[in-house]
C-alpha cells in the first residue's frame, strides 16, 4: 500500500502539490459559496471533451497510420529526421503536445531500431519533444495552458493564432536546421519495415478498410469539429460536453479511460488556491506587484520550476497581460525536463528502450538540455524585442 502511494506521488507530483496548496489556502479562507465561482467550468469541459476525442482517434490507430504513410519511401536519415520531427510539430497543434509525443516517440524508437540508427535516438527524440512543445503554442487547443489563457483573454481564435505565428515559424526554421545537421546516411523505409506488429487496440488492428473503423473515425472527427466550434465560441460548452459524453457512452465508453483526470483535478486545485489567495488582500497585492510588467519572464521562470501548465494557472490570477503570459508559459516549456510535463513522456520512452542498445541516459539529458537551452535563448531574445 505504501509503495503504491509513493509511486502515485512520484507520478503525479504536480497534482499532489496543487492539492496541498488548495487545502492550505482553505485553512485561511474557509469553504463557502464563493468557492463555486473559482472554477472555470468552460475550460474543464472543453479540455475533457478534447482529451476524449483525441483518445478515440488514438485508440483507432489513425495517428500511427498517418505517420506510416508519411515516412514510407524515405531514402536518407536526413529525410527521416525531418519527417519525424515536423510531424510532432504540426500534429501537436490539433492533438496537443503530450498526445503527439505519446503517439510518435514510440513509433520513432521502433523505426530507428529497425533501420539501425539508434545512435541518432537522443538527438531526434529531443527535437521531437521541442517540436511538440513549440508547435502546440500556435493554437488555443495545442496545450492545456493555451486553452485556459485563451479562454480568459477573450481573444478570437484568429487573433491568438496570428499573435503566435511568428514564434512558431521561427521555431520551425530552427527545428529543420537542427534536423538536417549531421551525416546523410542512406536508409530505406519500406512497407515491410513499418508493418511490425504494434500494441494497438482491436479496432486499430483490423485488416483493410474496416467499415466499423471508418464509422468510428467519422464520429470522432465530427466530435472534434464540435469541440473546435466550442473553442471559437460558436457552440455552448454545455452542449459540447453533453454530446461528447452521450456519443462516446453509446459508441465506445472505454475511451473515457484515456482522459487525464489527474490534469483536470490539478486545474480544480489551482482554481481553489488562486481564488483563496486573491481573497487575502495583503498576499494578493504583493504577488500582483511582483508579476505586473514581468509576465513574460515570470512565466518562463516559473515554468522551469513547476512546469508551464501550473505556472499559467497561478500567474493568471494576478495579471491581465494575457499575451505576455501566454508567450511566457509557452516558451517556458523549453529548458528543464519538468518545464513541460509533456517532455517527461519522451524521457520515459527513451529510458524504457532496450538498455543493451540504448545510449546512456546522461547522453540524452545532455542533448536534451543543450537543444532546449538553445531554443529557449533564441525565442527569449525574439520575445524580448517583439511588441506584446
Amino acid at each position: 500500500m505504501r509503495s503504491k502511494t509513493v509511486e502515485f506521488i512520484k507520478k503525479e507530483m504536480i497534482l499532489c502539490i496543487s492539492g496541498v496548496l488548495a487545502v492550505m489556502s482553505a485553512l485561511f479562507v474557509h469553504p463557502d459559496a464563493e468557492y463555486a465561482g473559482y472554477i472555470d467550468y468552460r475550460v474543464l469541459a472543453i479540455l475533457f471533451s478534447l482529451m476524449t476525442v483525441v483518445g478515440g482517434l488514438q485508440k483507432l490507430g489513425i495517428l500511427s497510420l498517418i505517420a506510416k504513410k508519411l515516412i514510407k519511401g524515405i531514402k536518407s536519415t536526413m529525410g527521416l529526421s525531418v519527417v519525424l520531427i515536423t510531424i510532432c510539430f504540426f500534429s501537436s497543434m490539433l492533438i496537443t503536445n503530450d498526445v503527439a509525443l505519446i503517439t510518435f516517440v514510440p513509433f520513432t524508437i521502433m523505426i530507428l531500431k529497425m533501420t539501425g540508427n539508434t545512435d541518432k535516438m537522443a538527438w531526434i527524440i529531443s527535437l521531437q519533444t521541442i517540436a511538440a512543445n513549440l508547435g502546440s503554442m500556435l493554437t488555443p487547443i495545442g496545450n492545456p495552458q493555451n486553452l485556459y489563457l485563451y479562454s480568459l483573454s477573450g481573444m478570437s481564435f484568429w487573433e491568438f493564432t496570428v499573435f503566435m505565428l511568428p514564434y512558431a515559424a521561427i521555431s520551425l526554421v530552427l527545428l529543420i536546421i537542427c534536423a538536417v545537421c549531421g551525416k546523410k546516411n542512406p536508409v530505406t523505409i519500406t512497407q515491410e519495415t513499418i508493418s511490425e506488429e504494434e500494441k494497438t487496440e482491436p479496432i486499430a488492428n483490423a485488416k483493410g478498410p474496416s467499415l466499423r473503423r471508418k464509422i468510428y473515425t467519422c464520429i470522432y472527427i465530427v466530435l472534434g469539429l464540435v469541440c473546435i466550434g466550442t473553442v471559437i465560441r460558436l457552440i455552448p460548452w454545455q452542449i459540447t460536453v453533453a454530446v461528447v459524453i452521450a456519443v462516446v457512452l453509446i459508441a465506445d465508453r472505454g475511451v473515457f479511460k484515456s482522459v487525464d483526470y489527474c490534469l483536470l483535478i490539478t486545474f480544480v486545485n489551482f482554481f481553489v488556491f488562486i481564488g483563496n489567495v486573491k481573497r487575502i488582500e495583503e498576499i494578493s497585492t504583493f504577488i500582483a506587484s511582483m508579476i505586473n510588467g514581468h509576465e513574460l519572464f515570470m512565466g518562463i521562470a516559473a515554468s522551469q520550476i513547476i512546469s508551464n501548465v501550473p505556472a499559467a494557472i497561478l500567474l493568471s490570477g494576478f495579471t491581465c497581460r494575457w499575451k505576455a503570459l501566454i508567450l511566457g508559459t509557452d516558451i517556458g516549456g523549453l529548458g528543464t525536463l519538468i518545464a513541460s510535463l509533456a517532455s517527461l513522456i519522451s524521457y520515459k520512452c527513451y529510458v524504457n528502450f532496450d538498455e543493451s542498445r540504448r545510449p546512456s541516459v546522461m547522453n540524452y539529458m545532455a542533448v536534451f538540455t543543450l537543444l532546449n537551452m538553445l531554443f529557449l535563448a533564441v525565442l527569449c531574445v525574439v520575445a524580448y524585442y517583439a511588441p506584446l
